[in-house]
């Protein structure tokens, strides 16, 4: 999948080291249930989407993000599918040296794309920490609308998150 400067393509195992660079600082973690992460935990990351890819049906959709003419990985976006419901859940994250620079706004547009294009699902949502407001702008400029939150609906290290939820519906994506 391609954007105007990114592009998401799967994980190699090799990416470890890339994933790495992100997922063990602090920073990037600061609004996740996860990391940082060790050597080892980013190992298991990328072998776990490596897996995922290889499953039928597919439920999983984990791609490396890299820049255009690049093969560094600066980060990460997901796309998880309830077929059951047509709908599917995404998410990213982004080394901190390309916040700022619409790495994350791209992943997201094509990963909203896939599903609706693609996959033909009929609603898209992701959640964010309340507090995370690049987060929530994001998913607003891609076309999301901010439909609740949820209280106290995560733990992490340094106590409970609210969390904002945003959706996306098939019909509303033609209109954008």
């Amino acid at each position: 999948m391609k954007g105007k400067n990114v592009y998401l393509r799967e994980f190699k195992i090799d990416d470890w080291h890339d994933v790495h660079a992100y997922a063990s600082l602090e920073q990037v973690c600061r609004y996740q249930t996860w990391g940082p992460n060790n050597e080892n935990d980013s190992q298991n990351y990328v072998k776990q989407a490596i897996a995922d890819a290889r499953k039928c049906p597919r439920t999983r959709f984990a791609f490396a993000i890299a820049l255009k003419n690049r093969e560094r990985v600066v980060g990460a976006a997901e796309l998880v599918i309830d077929s059951a419901n047509s709908s599917g859940a995404i998410g990213y994250i982004v080394h901190p040296d390309y916040w700022g620079q619409g790495v994350a706004t791209e992943a997201a547009t094509c990963l909203i794309d896939d599903g609706f294009n693609r996959l033909k699902l009929h609603r898209i949502w992701a959640t964010c920490d309340s507090r995370n407001i690049a987060s929530a702008k994001v998913l607003k400029k891609v076309g999301m609308q901010q439909e609740g939150r949820l209280r106290d609906h995560l733990r992490l290290s340094d106590g409970w998150r609210d969390s904002f939820v945003f959706g996306l519906l098939e019909d509303e994506r033609s209109r954008l």
